[in-house]
């Protein structure tokens, strides 16, 4: 097992790391909105913040040696299913056929004031 960890991404907030390669597995922690420079939430309505939400993934990706094209099961955390097809739009410009596995979850609260929140899991 080995920590996957790159300034392209935010800093994880808790004991827990952006994401860890296990054999041919690479496992993204949950990412969300925010600005890697700045640690602050972006500017901007849902479809921007899915967007950065997966640039993130993205950047923790490429540092574990993956990418998009190799996510084989993603969950989304969503506050608000009415930004669900939002989110979907974005979410299916980043990915490409075959499409990821993936749930998509409603939830109450995330652990910073966001509208979605991206875990993926990818082959490496």
């Amino acid at each position: 097992m080995k920590e996957i960890s790159t300034n392209a991404a935010p800093a994880s907030i808790g004991p827990f790391s952006q994401g860890i390669h296990d054999g041919d597995r690479l496992f993204v922690s949950g990412q969300g909105p925010v600005d890697p420079e700045t640690g602050e939430i972006i500017d901007g309505g849902i479809r921007d913040q899915t967007k950065r939400s997966l640039e993130n993934i993205e950047a923790v990706l490429q540092a574990g040696n993956s990418s998009l094209e190799n996510v084989v099961k993603a969950t989304v955390f969503v506050q608000n299913m009415d930004d669900y097809d939002a989110i979907n739009d974005v979410y299916g410009s980043y990915m490409t056929e075959p499409y990821p596995a993936r749930s998509a979850v409603q939830v109450e609260d995330l652990p910073i004031d966001i509208g979605v929140e991206i875990e993926v899991i990818a082959t490496v």
